[in-house]
């Protein structure tokens, strides 16, 4: 079965067919550009989208661990002069002032217990543990015979960590290298 009415091609309308396919070729090579172009665009937002949910999670949880560091650092005085005053009383000094040291001790109990539900825990040297730069601050070198140099050889105040950072350096006096 043939078909009368086709006309057979001629050059230029063949000519006008391979301009027409290299016009779709051409309009299909840009819409895949365009379209790498999009799902690069939206590549990158999606990144950012996550790095600014983590940046915002890592945030919130600095702020709430870290957060009440300033008031934290400004009553580390109140509990410094609350142990001083425990520390100050003499024996005979005990009886005549039980109902008043019991006050003081109740509160220190009650500041310590407040720091450590905010994650806040001393740091307590003793006299003739290692000096720690990391932890201690030297307030003082002296030599003390039967001593090695780094040792803690007086405590002045107790240092304190929030969660995983320093708070305040414990602030000692260390031993230099002993007096020959």
């Amino acid at each position: 079965m043939t078909d009368d009415n086709v006309e057979p091609l001629s050059l230029d309308d063949l000519a006008a067919e391979g301009d027409m396919q290299d016009d779709l070729i051409g309009k299909l090579a840009d819409a895949e550009a365009e379209r790498d172009d999009f799902r690069d665009r939206f590549m990158r937002a999606l990144a950012d989208t996550e790095n600014m949910r983590k940046r915002s999670d890592r945030d919130r949880r600095e702020g709430e661990n870290y957060g009440g560091s300033k008031l934290a650092r400004d009553m580390l005085p109140v509990y410094d002069n609350m142990r001083r005053a425990l520390l100050s009383v003499g024996e005979t000094e005990k009886e005549g002032n039980k109902v008043l040291l019991e006050g003081i001790e109740l509160t220190m109990r009650e500041l310590i217990s407040v720091f450590k539900k905010h994650g806040i825990d001393p740091i307590v040297p003793a006299v003739g543990d290692r000096f720690d730069p990391k932890m201690h601050q030297a307030m003082f070198e002296a030599p003390v015979p039967g001593t090695r140099a780094g040792d803690i050889i007086q405590v002045a105040a107790e240092g304190f960590m929030i969660h995983d950072r320093l708070l305040r350096a414990a602030q000692v006096g260390v031993s230099s290298s002993p007096a020959s």
